[in-house]
């Protein structure tokens, strides 16, 4: 279970649960190991960027109308649920780190540019499209990803993540 908090800014309690049951609904399709990791969601209104760490996801009301106009706010609420549920123990970890020093590359400029805090979040994603629904994306993009990052690949692969409904 995951507790919602909503800003009193909604004006009622109805308008609250409307707003938790229109999130909970999303973060309800993601997959289980982020899922498990997030205990608590904030919703507010706004239009700042979301956010994720210490197993909570920050929702912006306003910002997530951008993210659906853009058809991707499931892909941020993945992200963000990333950081919230698979930071603390990945981003260090170990094999992460050997697995991030012997890839080519980084999936992303901002990965690159933030190694420590935003790989695991940005890659994390890309993996499931790859792994999970490679008919999402193009041959081309699934190449670009499997050779950029395939280490990476392999680390996420030996943690045997349950991503469910996904699989």
């Amino acid at each position: 279970s995951i507790e919602v908090w909503v800003n009193p800014e909604f004006g009622s309690a109805n308008q609250a649960r409307i707003q938790a049951k229109k999130f909970a609904k999303v973060i309800g399709r993601l997959p289980v190991c982020l899922r498990q990791g997030v205990n608590s969601l904030t919703i507010q209104g706004g239009l700042e960027l979301f956010g994720g760490g210490s197993h909570n996801v920050l929702i912006h009301v306003l910002q997530s109308k951008e993210y659906e106009r853009d058809g991707i706010l499931e892909e941020a609420l993945v992200h963000e649920a990333t950081h919230a549920a698979l930071d603390e123990t990945h981003a260090a970890a170990k094999g992460w780190l050997a697995a991030q020093k012997s890839d080519p590359e980084f999936i992303s400029t901002y990965a690159r540019e933030n190694p420590t805090r935003e790989d695991v979040a940005e890659t994390f994603l890309l993996y499931l499209a790859v792994r999970y629904r490679p008919e999402r994306i193009s041959p081309e993009i699934a190449t670009q990803i499997t050779s950029s990052i395939p280490a990476r690949i392999k680390y996420f692969d030996k943690q045997n993540f349950d991503v469910g409904p996904i699989n």
